[in-house]
């Protein structure tokens, strides 16, 4: 598969690091690889390193500056929420329609592998009607789920499997990143999720202080994509 959506059960369980760890991975064996992140919020342009913007932007080699993460992720909120309350907070409303025809222009455009990722998870709002969940719908695209290992995910991944599934989406992988301080251990949550997933497969990664540190589990869901 050429473009993938990469969404999550929440906020701040591991997408971009997910996302960042398979760019690298595809890069270092030679991989054609290009990255969006269409709506962020919570950036702050003056401390432009700590974006996940950013963090794309290194993963891919490409120069971390204000105008390259303008072209990879147009619709910018200061507000740390979900994007209808941050863009709310200044005043604008995200236009749906332009969102999926800046992914629909982004997946054709594509050279190799294109990652698509969203915005907290896949029930967070965008604008006063639409959700993510509305914007993976409307453009069919294989979806990577990642959940953390907190206590607690158990019933959140479970639940967003179900929701992806009244609207047929083709979950390619589930990828467990393990939470720092949870009382779950990483491989016994793995474990739980998958008696639970029917047939699809679930990676679990291991907390690292780099995504590009090459671990094995980024070679094993690059090839379930």
């Amino acid at each position: 598969m050429s473009a993938v959506f990469v969404s999550a059960t929440g906020t701040d369980v591991g997408k971009t690091f997910v996302t960042c760890g398979l760019i690298a991975h595809l890069r270092a064996h030679g991989g054609a690889v290009e990255a969006i992140k269409p709506v962020l919020s919570g950036f702050d342009p003056a401390d432009l390193p700590a974006s996940d913007a950013a963090a794309l932007l290194a993963a891919l080699g490409r120069p971390v500056t204000l105008t390259e993460v303008e072209r990879i992720s147009p619709w910018r909120f200061a507000a740390p929420l979900s994007p209808d309350m941050a863009a709310a907070r200044e005043g604008r409303a995200i236009d749906f329609a332009a969102v999926a025809e800046f992914c629909d222009g982004a997946v054709a455009a594509r050279r190799g592998r294109l990652f698509i990722e969203g915005i907290g998870g896949v029930m967070v709002p965008l604008d006063a009607r639409h959700t993510v969940l509305d914007l993976i719908t409307k453009l069919r695209l294989p979806l990577v789920l990642v959940a953390g290992s907190y206590v607690g995910t158990l019933s959140h991944t479970l639940t967003a499997l179900q929701v992806l599934a009244r609207r047929n989406i083709d979950v390619a992988a589930i990828v467990v990143s393990e939470s720092q301080g949870s009382a779950a251990a990483l491989d016994e949550t793995v474990a739980t999720i998958a008696r639970f997933s029917d047939s699809i497969d679930v990676v679990g990664i291991p907390r690292l202080a780099d995504a590009a540190s090459g671990h094995p589990a980024f070679a094993r869901i690059a090839q379930l994509l």
